[in-house]
């Protein structure tokens, strides 16, 4: 029984150096050292066995990237405008033995340096350039980390500012000027609209002159040639009506035509006068019809006799009157 007992110490014994001597270390992880309190060396990834009771497990680095929230602070802008400010940095251990013997916290550290660096990049821009640079305040925040977290074996690799909070006062007022703003920009808009409807309308106007006046200048280029046209023949009517009347006169029988036709229309004006007037003027010799008859026949007569060969001379039209 006594023996099982200490077969039994002797087991408890060897699980508890078996843990303290075997270590596993992950991927992208390192550990530190320490042997009776001083630095020994740096596990890697694997499998690895200590001395007990000599060896520790000082520090454990993990060797992937690291995002580190940064509280929201109080930042005075160069126009003295307060802030609420926070942000997001992200760092990565690139020397363990820095990181665990250089600075006794380094994400503590890597966050005030954020914050104090933070404070002075805005403390020298106005408020409205604070909104317009936030890519060159993530800048010059990882510049100033970079440059002192070198020397704790981190890198910092990039800072993002997630929100500004001004005070409701100041939001107020931007919300105003930004109304304003855009109350500018439509009126000019308006005003550009409007005046691009009265260049359109003038130009409009503008055609639609044009336009009447080719179309008048156009009817008018017509109508003078229609009554040219018109003109032309009527002239040409008139001479061919002539000719064929000069014609008729020539031929066999021309004469005692034409008498006939001239008595004819002698009747029926004189019956027109007697119509349309009150008043009727009689001549002298109103019986005497086949006077006045003659009288036209021989004015027909002499125009009939005279040639076309030479200039006529002026007929000898015999004194109707007597």
């Amino acid at each position: 029984m006594e023996s099982v007992f200490i077969l039994f110490v002797l087991l408890v014994l060897a699980l508890i150096i078996l843990v303290k001597t075997a270590v596993t270390v992950p991927h992208q992880t390192a550990f530190i050292v320490e042997r009776l309190g001083k630095y020994h060396t740096t596990l890697e990834a694997g499998f690895h066995i200590l001395i007990p009771f000599i060896d520790k497990i000082a520090y454990r680095r993990s060797m992937k990237e690291e995002a580190i929230d940064i509280p929201t602070q109080t930042c005075i802008s160069a126009d003295n405008i307060t802030l609420d400010v926070d942000g997001i940095l992200y760092i990565q251990v690139v020397d363990v033995y820095e990181s665990a013997y250089a600075i006794t916290n380094y994400l503590f550290a890597a966050s005030q340096l954020a914050q104090t660096s933070l404070r002075s990049a805005i403390g020298k821009l106005n408020l409205d350039a604070t909104f317009e640079a936030r890519e060159s305040l993530n800048l010059q925040v990882v510049k100033a980390l970079d440059e002192a977290a070198s020397k704790w074996g981190i890198k910092v690799l990039r800072y993002e500012l997630k929100d500004i909070k001004p005070p409701r006062t100041v939001l107020d007022a931007m919300e105003k000027q930004m109304r304003a703003e855009r109350e500018k920009r439509a009126e000019i808009a308006r005003s550009e609209g409007e005046k691009q409807a009265i260049m359109n309308r003038a130009e409009g106007n503008r055609a639609e002159a044009i336009s009447l006046s080719e179309g008048e200048k156009t009817r008018r280029i017509n109508e003078a040639e229609g009554k040219a046209q018109e003109i032309l023949r009527v002239a040409e009517a008139t001479a061919t009506g002539i000719r064929m009347v000069a014609e008729a006169i020539a031929a066999p029988s021309g004469m005692e035509a034409a008498r006939l036709e001239v008595a004819k229309k002698y009747v029926e004006e004189f019956g027109k006068l007697a119509k349309t007037n009150n008043t009727m003027i009689i001549p002298t010799n109103l019986a005497d019809m086949s006077g006045m008859v003659a009288c036209a026949m021989s004015a027909i007569d002499v125009h009939r006799r005279s040639k076309p060969s030479r200039p006529p001379a002026a007929p000898q039209t015999p004194d109707c009157a007597a």
